[in-house]
């Protein structure tokens, strides 16, 4: 079943992919109460949400990973086929590792689980239309968790100096903590008291110092060699 919903007085596009309804009426509503994002389209199944996906060309869409059929896993990978530009949000009622890196292996940008806040998830589909990915604290800590610590921050920076690589800063390590903890840039520019764009580019400049791509294998990468 499908249902289009499409106006023009909105910025960001999104479209929502959930099999239960009413889960989808209260994402359409909660999201539709925020000004600048519209819900163009909804489907309770993946091969009709990427028809809808293909008609409306959406900012965003909200995939629920437990779909019938072809699963929300699956979808995420025909999504970035079909366009890469097109951004994925994946939505879940469970915290499973092994869920979480499938999602985002396929090409998912966030990892959301349904109890999410609703003025919450309007700043991650915020977040993520300017590319910024997202994982729910929960979920973050605890798949990060499962990542073995091999030395101690005080080893790593001695080793970084060593071999030739730039380490962060005092105030760059306190940073890659909050987003460990998966906190947006506001939230860090808040815990810091500092600007949005200061906090932007302490994170830019993680990013290029750790030679990853996003804010998620900074995270991942962080655990891993024991930063945070």
């Amino acid at each position: 079943m499908t249902t289009a919903l499409s106006t023009e007085r909105q910025t960001i596009s999104v479209i929502i992919i959930e099999d239960f309804k009413l889960t989808r009426v209260g994402l359409r509503c909660a999201l539709n109460s925020n000004e600048d994002i519209n819900v163009v389209a909804e489907s309770d199944n993946a091969i009709d949400g990427l028809k809808l996906i293909e008609q409306h060309t959406p900012d965003i869409v909200l995939m629920d990973l437990g779909l019938a059929g072809m699963n929300g896993i699956e979808a995420t990978l025909k999504v970035k086929e079909m366009n890469k530009d097109i951004k994925v949000i994946a939505l879940t009622s469970h915290d499973r590792e092994e869920e979480v890196i499938a999602s985002l292996s396929s090409g998912a940008m966030a990892y959301c689980l349904k109890d999410i806040d609703p003025t919450k998830l309007a700043d991650v589909i915020r977040d993520v239309k300017s590319g910024v990915c997202w994982l729910d604290p929960v979920i973050a800590r605890k798949v990060l968790d499962s990542f073995p610590k091999q030395e101690t921050l005080g080893i790593l920076k001695d080793k970084s100096s060593e071999e030739g690589r730039v380490p962060l800063t005092e105030r760059e390590f306190e940073v890659l903590k909050h987003l460990v903890d998966g906190k947006s840039n506001t939230e860090i520019a808040k815990e810091l008291i500092v600007s949005v764009h200061t906090a932007k580019a302490h994170v830019c400049s993680i990013l290029q110092k750790m030679c990853v791509n996003d804010r998620v294998q900074a995270a991942v990468k962080a655990v891993k060699e024991g930063l945070v």
